[in-house]
């Protein structure tokens, strides 16, 4: 099958474009940019409500948040929708919260770090990295969010630059799951809810996998994107329901 026949969530480029700002892809005779990503422009939404995520056991030194945040889980105990307040940030509701994070922001909110090594704190890592891509003025800094390695490299050499998402195509978090987790890494799948262009009405599953370094989780990442594909959905069956927007 030709690249352009591909869905567009499976073409190789794309799948790069889903983990770092890149240039728009054209396929079907629309274009499908970075602004998959972008939403509507909306200050606050409210967040779900649950308890928040445990504390599986005392915090290994070597395993300390690099802003001080409190919490650590050795297991995973996400099972229901963690309790956020959402923040647009390019054009995407993120989650945040004083326990979760983000522990540090810069530039007037839009570049957020520092989130709880607690699968709460991945789970908000990896929302803010896609939320962090639809907005150009981060294209210089994305290579910040990522794990150690030679995409990190080439992003911090030569930053990608933005792109406007004039196609029009969208996408808002609309659920997630923890496929595995490990107080080292783990894989966080992303439901998206795409509007807009050849996408309109489409569910994807992006999983993302998320490492801790230097206090922080990073997502993992190299030229052909993550290491687990994403896929179509029919539905958010198997999924908690999770949103901003």
């Amino acid at each position: 099958m030709s690249n352009a026949e591909q869905p567009f969530y499976r073409r190789p480029l794309w799948i790069v474009v889903a983990i770092f700002l890149a240039v728009a892809l054209v396929g079907g005779g629309v274009a499908v940019a970075t602004g998959v990503f972008n939403g509507r422009n909306d200050n606050t939404a409210a967040g779900p409500t649950s308890a928040p995520s445990s504390t599986g056991s005392s915090m290994p030194a070597s395993a300390k948040s690099v802003c001080g945040l409190k919490g650590y889980d050795s297991t995973n105990d996400l099972t229901t929708a963690p309790r956020a307040t959402w923040k647009i940030i390019g054009s995407t509701a993120t989650p945040q919260s004083a326990a979760a994070g983000p522990g540090k922001t810069e530039d007037d909110g839009r570049f957020n770090t520092c989130f709880a090594h607690t699968s709460t704190g991945a789970l908000f890592a990896s929302v803010n990295y896609l939320a962090a891509s639809t907005d150009s003025r981060n294209s210089n800094r994305l290579y910040e969010l990522l794990a150690d390695g030679d995409l990190k490299d080439q992003l911090k050499a030569t930053p990608q630059p933005g792109s406007d998402g004039s196609d029009g195509t969208r996408a808002q978090v609309a659920g997630f799951k923890i496929d595995s987790y490990s107080p080292q890494e783990t894989t966080v799948d992303i439901a998206l809810s795409y509007t807009g262009g050849t996408a309109d009405g489409q569910l994807v599953s992006l999983p993302m996998v998320m490492r801790w370094e230097e206090g922080d989780w990073k997502v993992v990442a190299d030229d052909n994107g993550s290491p687990v594909a994403p896929a179509a959905l029919s539905s958010l069956g198997g999924y908690i329901p999770f949103s901003g927007v």
